[in-house]
């Protein structure tokens, strides 16, 4: 697990090869906090009010980015079969690949929320709302992002349909995570966090099944 948990993370963080890696995430989501300002205007209260929620839709939207290179490529490679003849099931295989895509994209993301918030004007206590919202979240748009391009994978139209099917299935973690902001109640991330942990259980067994299937088929 080791070994497959340093390739995953090389080809995440890295690209693998292709460029951008990391980095289009964390970009996308910092070039949201930076153009948001100049679409309402010098506007300090309504900036404190809905950038938090602007951050959650950065990070929603920006989760999106990497699908399509999270298991595409090895498919095509064949790697999945190779790790099958030496007694790698898929489910480990996708239980590992889902703990580095969450670290290639949702601590970067959370660490780009302090020059975020400096520039949407949130205090303090949004940004710690945010952090934990994301803290708890992230884990849960990775699972489905993770899925989703599992059962993708073998689609011409993959990249594009994973990224439509990403936003509705993500959306609650999206309303519980922004409505924290909105009441300034920590419980309420409880919900976000309880559905990641929930699709964070599931995601290696559905992916893995859809990763046999497509083989089989």
């Amino acid at each position: 697990m080791w070994p497959l948990l340093k390739r995953d993370l090389r080809m995440l963080l890295l690209g693998g090869g292709r460029g951008g890696g990391a980095m289009l995430p964390l970009l996308f989501f910092l070039g949201v906090a930076m153009l948001y300002p100049f679409a309402v205007g010098p506007n300090a209260p309504l900036l404190a009010k809905t950038g938090g929620g602007v951050l959650w839709i950065a990070a929603l939207l920006a989760a999106i980015l990497p699908l399509d290179r999270l298991v595409l490529p090895d498919v095509e490679l064949g790697l999945f079969d190779q790790l099958k003849l030496r007694g790698v099931t898929e489910e480990v295989v996708m239980a590992v690949r889902l703990f580095a895509h969450w670290l290639s994209f949702g601590p970067l993301l959370m660490l780009a929320c302090f020059p975020a918030t400096a520039l949407l004007n949130l205090d303090g206590a949004t940004l710690q709302l945010l952090l934990l919202g994301l803290l708890a979240g992230t884990p849960g748009l990775a699972a489905v992002g993770l899925m989703i391009a599992a059962l993708t994978a073998g689609l011409r139209t993959g990249a594009a349909l994973s990224g439509l099917l990403l936003i509705p299935l993500a959306l609650p973690i999206l309303i519980f995570g922004a409505g924290a902001l909105e009441r300034s109640d920590p419980a309420t991330l409880g919900f976000s966090a309880a559905i990641s942990l929930l699709l964070v259980a599931i995601t290696p067994f559905a992916a893995g099944a859809a990763i046999r299937a497509g083989r089989e088929g």
